[in-house]
């Protein structure tokens, strides 16, 4: 992975919580009319509503706000597949010549998958943290956890990088590759140039929260599943893989030699996330009337009454995710 910009290493001693970071930042209010930055369409016509790992021009503002990520933290770690931890910590015991765990996470944004796998691994563990926008970097290494379940020191330094020019060799020495609400914002290409980095470096992956392609809403309305075609077919746009992404990573890792497992990890989203709600509505809305302007009046209809119908605590949502595990055959002769 591309090594540019500012690099900083070792443990940061401070460690506020997730509503400090986002508040650094003056955020949207969760009721107002905008979209927060990464729950929607981007404001530039034509571009993706999500940050890019890839390279960018410098005047293509990053993607995902704080506040998104604030907002989004909580349903992340209650969907997580928590099954997978269990062979992913076998695994890890059993690599070789592992003083402590290198962790590479890719795509990090506010450091939420360091927050919460961290205290779920034993030992000592140094974490890179990867994304395109410092400033997100910043809080992610501000935010880091500082000791892991067995009281053991964890440590971070952070990269700006392309996830499109990783390499084994950019992971020699990874114990781990993370991500989490990646995959899906992927091409073909990058998702196989990460499973050649990855298996080639003989570390397992543990990519999570990749959108499924199905939502459920409760209760249900007959513009449900117009606008569900819409936004999936938005998440493909530009050759992105969106809901066919796990699909593809499953593939590319397997013909690499890796065994892979995957697990459901559903948002579920009722009166107490309603915050969270109402901005993933409008973003899930505004993707699928960027994608079909035909569907606007109908859509704005259908939003105004989903949004009553949550502000009200009548409405319950459930976002299909997947999480995929990928073991790597180890280098080194490590079973």
């Amino acid at each position: 992975m591309r090594k540019t910009a500012t690099k900083q290493s070792g443990k940061i001693p401070a460690q506020p919580g997730p509503r400090e970071v986002a508040s650094v930042k003056p955020g949207v209010p969760a009721d107002a009319e905008s979209v927060i930055p990464g729950a929607g369409p981007s404001t530039h016509p034509g571009e993706r509503p999500t940050v890019r790992l890839r390279d960018a021009g410098p005047d293509d503002a990053p993607r995902y706000a704080p506040e998104w990520l604030e907002l989004r933290e909580g349903p992340d770690a209650a969907a997580r597949a928590g099954d997978l931890i269990d062979p992913l910590r076998i695994r890890l015991a059993n690599l070789p010549g592992k003083a402590g765990l290198v962790i590479h996470d890719l795509g990090c944004g506010t450091g939420s998958m360091g927050r919460w796998l961290a205290p779920r691994l034993d030992g000592p563990q140094h974490w890179i943290l990867h994304d395109r926008d410092p400033y997100l970097l910043h809080f992610a290494a501000v935010a880091s956890p500082r000791s892991a379940a067995d009281g053991s020191r964890v440590t971070v330094e952070t990269r700006r990088g392309d996830v499109g020019l990783l390499t084994p060799d950019a992971l020699a020495g990874a114990s781990l590759v993370t991500a989490s609400a990646l995959l899906d914002v992927l091409t073909r290409e990058e998702i196989e140039t990460l499973a050649t980095a990855c298996t080639g470096a003989g570390c397992p992956a543990l990519l999570t929260l990749s959108v499924a392609g199905r939502v459920e809403l409760t209760p249900s309305d007959p513009m449900d599943d117009e606008i569900a075609d819409a936004f999936n077919a938005h998440q493909r746009r530009g050759g992105l893989l969106g809901p066919d992404a796990v699909t593809v990573a499953c593939e590319a890792f397997s013909e690499r030699g890796a065994t892979v497992r995957l697990h459901p990890s559903a948002w579920r989203l009722g009166p107490a996330e309603s915050a969270l709600t109402a901005q993933w509505l409008r973003g899930w809305v505004g993707a699928a009337v960027e994608e079909r302007p035909e569907l606007k009046e109908p859509a704005e209809r259908y939003l105004r009454d989903r949004l009553e119908a949550c502000r009200a605590g009548e409405l319950k949502v459930l976002v299909h995710h997947s999480d995929l595990l990928a073991l790597s055959r180890p280098t080194g002769g490590a079973s």
